[in-house]
């Protein structure tokens, strides 16, 4: 589907009632796919997402499109994590031809990875992901969902080839931003990566797989409310990865030191309103630690092999400051050592 197919009665078709006249604009920079916000009736919108007009980029991210696109219609209605309420959600079976039809939640302001969050809004932030995680705590039939599965031996393989030289395209490339104790911390992930992945594998979940700021909707108001979005990093895994990755990478560093306990125990005590049980605070708090590492992995091969810009550049590198300090702070290297 593209742009020119974006009319009023392909609309009216979707939301099965008369939108009138359509007004189209793009939102976005459409990096790995294009977002339109299609205006109608009496000030009512909703946004599409459509694949990139290049036909090559659009297949080789097919899997990442047609993840996005079983969340919505098959896994978002069992869990409690706030998303944008779904219109449609269709893919293609042989290509990465996709659209998406979204509440438009405007105004609702988008978070900001570089500038961080509010202790606030972290705790807002944990109690809705723990809604992603709690419904389908180890649940083996989320393994029937075609696009989820958990780390096979050949993608930990090649996990575990890519990490050197990964590490050295992203040192290289940010060259002086990287202070040279992040980089050491960078290199010791990747001897202890393949026991990280192995880890605890009988506690699995819906993991979001990029739940950071840049992907989080809050309230214009500052009140609670947070809604995820994004979910083409979908996959099953141990839950707490995403919130390593979100405490470790949103906060700053004397907030995270300073309010870390208190907003894991918020994310427990939520999953325990879901029914999760046998799974105390301290396991809890054990499974974040180990997690951090969550941060590097996703942020040097983000960088590596994703489209360079100026701000992507630094905000890798804060995300880098701040999950390395909270892995030197936690002692995770030693933790997944011993695993």
């Amino acid at each position: 589907m593209m742009l020119e197919d974006l009319t009023a009665d392909w609309l009216a078709g979707v939301l099965g009632r008369d939108v009138g006249e359509l007004v189209v604009e793009q939102v976005g920079t459409g990096q790995i796919g294009t977002c339109f916000r299609l205006r109608f009736g009496a000030d009512e919108t909703v946004l599409v997402k459509l694949p990139p007009p290049d036909t090559s980029a659009r297949d080789m991210m097919a899997g990442a499109y047609r993840g996005e696109v079983r969340f919505y219609q098959q896994v978002a209605s069992t869990v409690a994590v706030r998303t944008p309420a779904c219109h449609l959600a269709e893919i293609a079976e042989d290509s990465g031809d996709f659209v998406i039809v979204l509440e438009d939640l405007a105004p609702a302001e988008q978070g900001d990875q570089i500038a961080g969050c509010t202790v606030d809004q972290a705790r807002d932030a944990v109690v809705n992901l723990a809604g992603l995680h709690g419904p389908r705590w180890c649940d083996p039939t989320l393994l029937e969902v075609d696009t989820l599965s958990v780390n096979d031996p050949e993608s930990i393989e090649l996990l575990l080839a890519m990490w050197d030289p990964t590490a050295d395209l992203f040192l290289d490339g940010l060259g002086d931003l990287i202070p040279d104790d992040d980089a050491a911390t960078i290199r010791a992930c990747g001897t202890v990566v393949e026991r990280w992945l192995l880890a605890r594998s009988d506690r699995f979940g819906l993991v979001h797989g990029d739940y950071r700021l840049d992907n989080l909707l809050f309230p214009p108001d500052g009140g609670p409310g947070v809604v995820a979005v994004d979910f083409q990093t979908l996959s099953l895994a141990l839950p707490a990865r995403d919130l390593a990755y979100f405490l470790g990478t949103s906060l700053s560093v004397d907030d995270r030191r300073a309010h870390e306990h208190d907003l894991v125990a918020a994310y427990h005590q939520a999953l325990t309103s879901y029914g999760v049980d046998g799974y105390s605070l301290d396991d809890c708090w054990d499974d974040y630690r180990l997690a951090m590492i969550q941060g590097p992995l996703v942020s040097i091969f983000g960088c590596a092999y994703g489209t360079r810009t100026e701000r992507g550049d630094r905000m890798f590198a804060v995300m880098i400051a701040r999950s390395c300090a909270a892995i030197r702070d936690l002692d995770t290297l030693a933790l997944a050592a011993a695993q």
